[in-house]
C-alpha cells in the first residue's frame, strides 16, 4: 500500500507508508528534565525501512531524532543538555525547560498525513514563554524513486508579559555552535558522511571533518548522505532551509565528525528579540531518500522539490 496513513498510539502518532512506518510522533514524553522534555520524531525511515535518525545517544542524551527547539530564551535552555557559558564552557545549569503538547488535530487523505499541533513551552521555573503553533505535512511519497517528503512549520509567540531574546552558543561568544531550531540528529553510522551544498560554481560534496566547511553557510538547501549498519546501500537527508521571519536568514549548523547532525537555524550568530505577542514562524522541507545519491542528482532533486 503506497499512501500515507496515520494511526494513534497512547503517547506517539506513527505514519505508515509504503508498508513501513516511516515516522513516529512522541508527543507525550516522560523525558528526564535535565534533557529538556519535548516531543520529537523517532525513528524516521527510508522506504527501504532503514533509520535515519539518531536517538538519545551517549555523547548528547537529549538528541531525539528530530525535533523543534531553541538553544536560548532569554537565558533559558529548551535544548536540554549543559548551557554554554562565555569564558567557562557548558555548565549543568538549572534552567532547562520543556515543551508541553497540548492538543493537535490530524488529516490524512492518502496523498499526504497532516498533523496540527498546540504546544507551550515552559520555563524550568514552571512559567509559559512561549505559545506554538505546528504543523508536520507528511508527502510525496514516490516508492520508484525511493522518497517521502516532510515539511515542518512552525509558528512561535511571546505568551508572557516580557520581552524574548532567542540566540545560540554562538550569539553567546562560541564560534560554529549556532544550534538552534528544527534539529536532525542523524544515526551514528552516518558519522564521516558526506555533506553537498550549492555553492557559486556548483554542488560540492564534501565528507567527513571537511563537512566543517559548510558550518554557518547560508545555501538553498544541504544534503547528508551515509551509510546504515545492516542495511546496504545507505540513505540521504535532502533538507532545505526555507523560510524565518525574523531578521537574521537561515544559517547551516552541520556536523560530520565526530557526530553526525544538522539545523538549519534562525539565531545562528544574530538573535532574535520577540516582544510580548510578537511571533517567529519557521518553514522547512526534509526529503527522506533510499540510497547514497550523487550530486548531480541531489541537484535535480533540489530543483524539483524545494518548497514553493
Amino acid at each position: 500500500m503506497g499512501d500515507f496513513a496515520l494511526s494513534a498510539e497512547a503517547s506517539a502518532l506513527v505514519v505508515r507508508a509504503a508498508g513501513i512506518d516511516v515516522a513516529r510522533y512522541v508527543f507525550a514524553d516522560d523525558a528526564p528534565a535535565f534533557e529538556g522534555p519535548k516531543p520529537y520524531l523517532h525513528p524516521v525511515r527510508s522506504l527501504s525501512g532503514a533509520p535515519l535518525t539518531g536517538f538519545r545517544p551517549w555523547d548528547h542524551r537529549w538528541h531525539r531524532g528530530l525535533q523543534v527547539t531553541l538553544t536560548d530564551v532569554s537565558g533559558q535552555n529548551f535544548w536540554g543538555g549543559d548551557t554554554y557559558v562565555h569564558g567557562r564552557g557548558y555548565l549543568p545549569l538549572d534552567n532547562v525547560g520543556r515543551i508541553r503538547h497540548d492538543r493537535f488535530t490530524t488529516t490524512s487523505d492518502g496523498e499526504e498525513a497532516v498533523v496540527e499541533e498546540e504546544l507551550t513551552w515552559i520555563t524550568r521555573a514552571g512559567e509559559a514563554w512561549l505559545g506554538e503553533r505546528r504543523a508536520l505535512r507528511f508527502h510525496t511519497l514516490d516508492e520508484e524513486r525511493g522518497l517521502w517528503a516532510l515539511d515542518v512549520v512552525t509558528t512561535l509567540r511571546g505568551t508572557g508579559d516580557r520581552e524574548l531574546v532567542l540566540g545560540s552558543p554562538t550569539t553567546n561568544g562560541r564560534e560554529d555552535a549556532g544550534y538552534s531550531g528544527v534539529f536532525l540528529r542523524l544515526p551514528r553510522s552516518f558519522s564521516g558522511g558526506t555533506v553537498t551544498v550549492p555553492e557559486a560554481a556548483g554542488a560540492v560534496a564534501r565528507t567527513g571533518a571537511a563537512a566543517d566547511a559548510v558550518m554557518g553557510a547560508e545555501a538553498p538547501w544541504l544534503a547528508f548522505a551515509g551509510l546504515h549498519d545492516e542495511v546496504d546501500g545507505g540513505g540521504t537527508v535532502l533538507a532545505f532551509a526555507g523560510r524565518s521571519s525574523g531578521h537574521p536568514a537561515v544559517r547551516w549548523f552541520v556536523r560530520s565528525e565526530p557526530i553526525p547532525v544538522l539545523a538549519p537555524s534562525p539565531t545562528f550568530a544574530e538573535t532574535i528579540a520577540l516582544r510580548p505577542g510578537d511571533e517567529l514562524s519557521l518553514a522547512h522541507r526534509f526529503v527522506f531518500l533510499d540510497r547514497v545519491r550523487e550530486t548531480d542528482e541531489l541537484v535535480a532533486l533540489a530543483d524539483e522539490l524545494a518548497p514553493c
